[in-house]
């Protein structure tokens, strides 16, 4: 319970208006995702062409749901429920690192009940990463994850 309450906080009013954004990122905190995921950094450099492909696929593949401003207001995020998430604010948060973001794209969210596609058979690898780049670059204007924050649960007698 007192992770719940400390994503809340880290997650501020979205974890209200999306619970199943807090059931995503408490199985990233618990360590839960799938292997091939955990750890993952970014191997591309932010380059002025990783940067351009990274912009390209986001237009091309994310803005029709999460909008051009990434707030989940795009014409097809619109219709949806839950709603498309506002990376807008998620790539600002201590949860954005490369490995939570790397899944969430290859895997999707069936698993936690959105319409958000696995884009692992649709975009290779380095498509992912370029849009992982271009998306922290436009949503933060840095190039690296923010720093992690690890909380520690103290035991209760």
């Amino acid at each position: 319970m007192l992770e719940l309450i400390i994503i809340g906080q880290v997650m501020g009013q979205n974890a209200q208006q999306h619970p199943h954004l807090v059931e995503r990122h408490r199985t990233y905190n618990m360590g839960k995702i799938p292997k091939e995921y955990k750890g993952l950094k970014n191997p591309l450099k932010p380059t002025a062409e990783n940067l351009a492909a990274g912009e390209k696929i986001w237009k091309e593949q994310c803005v029709a749901c999460h909008g051009e401003s990434g707030k989940g207001d795009g014409p097809a995020g619109k219709a949806l429920n839950p709603p498309a998430a506002d990376l807008s604010f998620i790539m600002t948060r201590p949860i954005a690192q490369d490995d939570f973001l790397f899944w969430t794209i290859s895997e999707g969210g069936a698993q936690f009940g959105t319409a958000m596609p696995a884009y692992k058979n649709i975009l290779s690898k380095k498509q992912r990463w370029q849009v992982i780049l271009y998306m922290r670059k436009k949503f933060t204007g840095k190039t690296e994850p923010p720093k992690r924050i690890r909380h520690r649960m103290m035991k209760t007698r």
